[in-house]
């Protein structure tokens, strides 16, 4: 049987598409459909962010002032308590109770990062270490520090001691597990890549493990502070000469709702510049990082 003319057939390619050609099929076929601007994803600029701050501030103020006005709860304006900021100013109270509080948050949080930092390096670097500490940090996470200040005063005395201590262990165990967790969770593709290229364990921890979990160590030390801020309250309700939550206390017998609530503002104005400031830092520190 004669084989058929397709097999011994040469193939031929298809003749080349002119550049005219090309360029009238597509002018001839309809445009590509847009993709609409994501609005969600836009980056504001600093004055329209600072703007909407502004108008938040005063969205509150406008709001307090109105259920000062209509009576609910004995709440008084923000006149009344600016009245009353000035008269406890003047008179220095504020100033002595502000740098009071402020050295205790100071002392127990600066004391709790710096030891936090290094054991959560241990406990994620190091598997014997995590399995010697990371017992104790659990038992201790659940149970609040508050709840050992009796004991810690029975311990240490009614001084600056235990009060340093509770805010130093929210602080520590706020900061040493987002620690911990920043260093399990570096990529194991930088540490490999790392290693390809000859780097030993040391350099890839110092220039791969520690940048990569620096935001975490940040967030853990803003959640500490803000720990801080609530234990140093509570501290300083039981036998303290000074302090904002020790104003607040006697403020409170008397019913003076005015002095409770200027310390209250005096207490969010201090956390807060002290967040932006961790904020400034982690933003100098991971600049890397891409952000929205």
């Amino acid at each position: 049987m004669a084989p058929k003319d397709t097999v011994n057939s040469v193939y031929t390619p298809p003749a080349p598409v002119s550049t005219a050609t090309r360029n009238d099929a597509l002018a001839d076929s309809p445009p590509a459909p847009r993709k609409k601007a994501d609005k969600t994803g836009r980056k504001l600029n600093r004055k329209t962010l600072l703007a909407i701050n502004i108008v938040s501030v005063i969205a509150g103020l406008a709001a307090w002032t109105a259920f000062s006005a209509v009576g609910i709860v004995g709440l008084p304006g923000p006149l009344e308590v600016l009245i009353r900021g000035g008269e406890v100013l003047a008179d220095g109270t504020l100033g002595e109770d502000t740098g009071a509080s402020l050295a205790r948050v100071l002392s127990g949080f600066l004391i709790g990062s710096l030891l936090a930092i290094p054991v959560g390096f241990i406990m994620g670097w190091y598997q014997v270490g995590r399995a010697i500490i990371e017992p104790w940090v659990q038992f201790f996470r659940t149970i609040p520090p508050l709840a050992l200040l009796p004991l810690v005063m029975v311990t240490m005395g009614i001084g600056e001691t235990p009060k340093i201590f509770v805010i130093f262990l929210a602080a520590f165990l706020s900061c040493v597990i987002s620690t911990y967790q920043g260093v399990v969770s570096v990529d194991k593709t930088l540490i490999n890549a790392a290693r390809v290229l000859g780097a030993g364990s040391y350099v890839i921890f110092m220039r791969v493990v520690v940048p990569a979990s620096s935001p975490f160590i940040l967030v853990g030390m803003r959640i500490g502070l803000g720990a801080g801020w609530a234990t140093v309250v509570a501290a300083e309700l039981i036998a303290a000469p000074n302090g904002l939550g020790m104003r607040m206390q006697q403020a409170q017998q008397f019913y003076d709702m005015p002095t409770i609530l200027v310390n209250v503002i005096v207490i969010g104005i201090l956390g807060l510049v002290m967040d932006r400031l961790l904020l400034m830092i982690e933003a100098h520190l991971t600049r890397w990082q891409e952000r929205r």
